[in-house]
């Protein structure tokens, strides 16, 4: 099947876009007649020439090429060597257990890739499956595919347009655009020609596939289809988007480099320097393998996804999906939140938020009845059948001010039915009703105020009407424009008889108010934008719609810079990358963007450094959450497209779960810090303890066995339970940290290599002493210090700050397990007959068991006065 090229559109379209020629222009340049529509001969030869109207669904890995990429990290890579070595030395259950890590991650990478990139899919359900089309002058109901540039399509209330249409007939004609443009205003249509730049959704003469036909009907020339209309160009986008690692794979990535780099080196040395002094080659080789795998921290990959995914169920409780795994702790790495508005931050609903009558600025909980009913009866709404009111968004605000103010619409209808009606129209931009009252005839006109102020010759006041006083609301009607408004105006007249011309409904109007329509910011939405700023996190809106309804919603919610910039698509175009790099420094608000632009804004705040999160649920935000390095997409308002591109899906579309989710993230980036922290400070107290010992004179502390032991021991089931660790208290309240700041920053390099040296220092003056008393259990007695101390440096090293007893010492009740059975295995193999000479051990006696105790609590004593030094200073 052939799709749309983009050389034969270009072609098509060489003399200038659809929306600024004139419908005969159009109809011409594609050689198409408005009545007759093509031939089927015609629509063959495009069809060949065009290929179907089809969303191209990009060509899919297969599933074995997707499990071979879990294997191509660099950390992985090196835990398959480890496990390698330990089976070379004869480890079998080190490599068992080091592979086991391996496949488990090779697992959870493959089910999530499985899981991820539908957004084109999502594309291809979003299309409309048929539609009605002239064909040789009979309208045919046809497969959407079927379709090519030319034909002539009708539309009519509820359809889904299934093409982009240059309108060459529109009789009422509104659509709804929000998905595509997130403007949630639907959109009157009209068939005259726009300028060449007009923005998208100011493109009144264009229909565009995938958006909704919601009132009236019309007549389109299909002028682009496939992969050559809007939504194609999104789903385009899309597939260029995504494999960007995050900055916790590009930290752990590094890490891996460099602990690998180091524990050759230092294994190299310690094999040299063995043979130096004189000790047996094949002790000292299988000695340098043992630390070269006890030096790589095989447990790290495994800990980070018990990690990730104990996040992930913790915010799917607090209503945040995780859809791709290392998104958790993406999140925690956040500096700018960039936000749809429609939808994300509003309601998605169009609400009565401001009223002007004779009197000035009214109450919208008190309403005059003449103006409630004129809002409730010039109104084609009309209930489903579970009774919810269906029609223009705009015309269910009027209906719900009303409702909310006591008037029930089947009881006002009865009372005062409509017996004639002049209908909404582009051109004239009002409507009229006319009804049966009780006593007279009463008609009801509604529109742009422009369009009804001028036929008014009185306004409505409590004690009777007085002379129109059209500037005065004219003013009034410009300055609720000014706030962001959609601004209506109402009219009514009493008659006695029916006019004689439809055209009398509309003259001598008495006027009635002006209404002001918003779709207004979510309740929690406010609250939620001051967190993220207390977080160090900037929000930044990105919207489709009017850039003064822009600024509105964004000084009710907080997000305006000092200035007040707001910087409009049609600017930004303007600008180039760097241009724009150095604006995106200053301006927090953009409005009438296209999805290629968003995508340039989210790109152009990554290249200053920025961790970037896009939030959106429409099809036109797709693309920037795939190419954002976190997706963030609405799970009950969203769209398909939105949510599968995504990799964090709010399920109650609030904006505030977001920053809950910020927290889990950088609560678990804490814990994965503290992991790293725990585990290279105690496989560094095994590198010092081996590598220092012939420098003093001692032999070497322990046998290969032993290392392997220690290394298994403390590694996993310890680091493992740090994933319970609960966040720090002041863990919103510091800025978001540096996106090129690595896993080492703020002094815990250093940390670890002097707390590593302490472990190391201590098991050697055990040993030292040990031997200078002839204590024959010496070794077993290494062997024990260099496993509890390393469970004393875990319980320390919870908090940088606080004291273990200040955090409370049950406040992780999995890590208190995890070293009390740490603890129960090492004594079982000291004392267990059989064991203990498999491992090169004897039983301890009462107080050498005590002395390794005492040794082994030292780092905690230790630990605990350096944090408390530390918080001496800050205090």
């Amino acid at each position: 099947m052939r799709f749309t090229s983009m050389a034969s559109i270009e072609r098509v379209q060489a003399a200038g876009p659809w929306h600024a020629l004139l419908p005969e222009d159009a109809l011409a340049r594609l050689e198409s007649d408005d009545a007759q529509g093509l031939t089927a001969a015609q629509a063959d030869l495009r069809a060949a020439r065009y290929g179907a109207n089809e969303i191209r669904e990009g060509r899919a890995r297969s599933r074995l090429a997707m499990l071979a990429a879990q294997f191509g990290d660099f950390m992985i890579l090196l835990l398959i060597g480890a496990a390698i070595l330990s089976g070379f030395i004869g480890e079998i259950g080190d490599t068992a257990v080091i592979l086991a890590i391996v496949i488990l991650n090779a697992v959870v990478g493959f089910v999530q890739e499985m899981r991820a990139a539908k957004a084109v899919a999502a594309l291809r359900r979003l299309a409309a499956p048929h539609a009605v089309v002239l064909r040789g002058g009979h309208a045919r109901t046809l497969p959407a595919a079927a379709l090519v540039p030319g034909d002539i399509v009708l539309l009519e209330a509820g359809n889904a347009v299934p093409a982009d249409l240059r309108l060459i007939e529109a009789a009422s004609l509104r659509v709804g655009e929000a998905a595509l443009t997130g403007e949630s205003a639907p959109v009157d249509k009209h068939t005259a020609p726009v300028a060449p730049q007009t923005p998208l959704p100011e493109r009144q003469c264009m229909a565009y596939k995938g958006t909704l036909v919601l009132n009236g009907r019309g007549r389109g020339l299909v002028v682009a289809t496939g992969m050559a209309t809007e939504l194609g160009r999104i789903a385009a986008m899309l597939e260029g988007a995504g494999g960007a690692r995050t900055p916790l794979q590009r930290r752990l990535a590094l890490f891996g480099r460099q602990i690998a780099v180091a524990a050759l080196v230092i294994c190299a040395l310690i094999f040299g320097i063995g043979l130096l002094r004189g000790e047996a080659p094949l002790l000292m080789l299988l000695t340098a393998l043992s630390l070269a795998v006890a030096a790589i921290p095989e447990a790290l990959p495994a800990v980070v996804t018990v990690l990730l995914a104990l996040g992930a169920a913790r915010m799917a409780r607090a209503k945040a999906l995780i859809r791709r795994l290392p998104a958790v702790e993406t999140l925690g790495s956040v500096t700018t939140i960039c936000s749809d508005k429609t939808g994300t931050l509003t309601l998605n609903e169009m609400r009565l938020t401001a009223s002007w009558g004779a009197g000035g600025a009214m109450d919208i909980a008190a309403l005059p009845a003449p103006l409630l009913r004129a809002l409730l009866l010039c109104n084609d709404l009309a209930p489903d059948e579970q009774g919810r009111m269906l029609g223009d968004p705009t015309e269910v605000a009027l209906w719900r001010a009303a409702d909310e103010a006591g008037l029930v619409r089947a009881d006002e209808a009865a009372r005062t039915p409509r017996i004639a009606e002049i209908p909404f129209d582009p051109a004239r931009r009002r409507m009229t009703t006319l009804h049966r009252g009780v006593a007279a005839l009463v008609s009801y006109t509604k529109g742009a105020p422009e369009a009804v102020v001028p036929l008014c010759v009185s306004m409505a006041m409590p004690d009777g009407p007085v002379p129109a006083a059209s500037e005065a609301i004219m003013r009034a009607a410009a300055a609720m424009a000014e706030n962001g408004l959609r601004v209506l105006a109402l009219a009514q007249r009493r008659w006695a008889n029916p006019p004689d011309r439809p055209a009398d409904l509309e003259q001598e109007l008495e006027f009635l108010g002006l209404v002001g329509l918003l779709d207004p910011p979510r309740p929690e939405a406010g609250a939620a934008v001051a967190l993220c700023r207390r977080a160090g996190i900037r929000p930044v809106m990105i919207t489709g719609d009017h850039p003064i309804t822009a600024r509105a919603i964004a000084g009710m919610l907080g997000m305006l810079e000092d200035d007040g910039a707001v910087m409009t698509g049609q600017e930004l175009a303007a600008l180039d990358d760097q241009a724009l790099r150095a604006q995106v420094r200053r301006v927090s608000v953009y409005a009438r963007v296209d999805p290629a632009q968003k995508i340039r804004i989210v790109t152009a705040l990554q290249a200053n450094g920025e961790i970037v999160a896009m939030t959106g649920d429409g099809v036109n935000d797709a693309p920037a959450l795939a190419h954002a390095d976190i997706g963030v997409a609405m799970g009950q308002g969203g769209t398909d497209v939105a949510r599968e591109a995504a990799s964090l899906v709010l399920l109650d579309d609030h904006f505030a779960t977001i920053v809950a989710a910020v927290r889990e993230g950088r609560r678990i980036y804490d814990n994965i810090r503290k992991f790293v922290r725990f585990v290279v400070a105690c496989n560094s107290a095994e590198i010092w303890a081996i590598f220092l010992a012939p420098f003093f004179g001692l032999p070497v502390p322990l046998l290969p066995i032993q290392i392997l032991w220690i290394n298994l021991v403390t590694d996993g089931l310890p680091g493992l339970a740090l994933a319970a660790e609960p966040a720090e208290p002041d863990i919103m309240t510091r800025p978001p940290r540096p996106p090129s700041e690595g896993l080492f920053a703020g002094g815990m390099a250093w940390e670890v290599v002097w707390s590593g040296f302490v472990m190391a220092a201590i098991t050697l003056l055990v040993q030292a002493g040990a031997i200078w008393a002839h204590d024959p259990h010496w070794q077993s007695m290494v062997f024990t210090v260099l496993t509890l101390v390393q469970m004393a440096q875990i319980l320390a090293v919870r908090s940088a700050r606080l004291s273990l007893f200040q955090q409370g010492v049950l406040s992780n009740r999995p890590l208190l397990g995890a070293v009390g059975l740490t603890f129960a295995l090492q004594l079982a193999v000291i004392y267990t007959p059989g064991l203990n000479a498999a491992f090169g051990a004897a039983p301890l006696s009462l107080g050498e068991l005590a002395v390794s105790l005492a040794g082994a609590s030292l780092i905690f004593v230790i630990l605990e006065i350096v944090k408390w030094r530390r918080r001496v200073v800050a205090d």
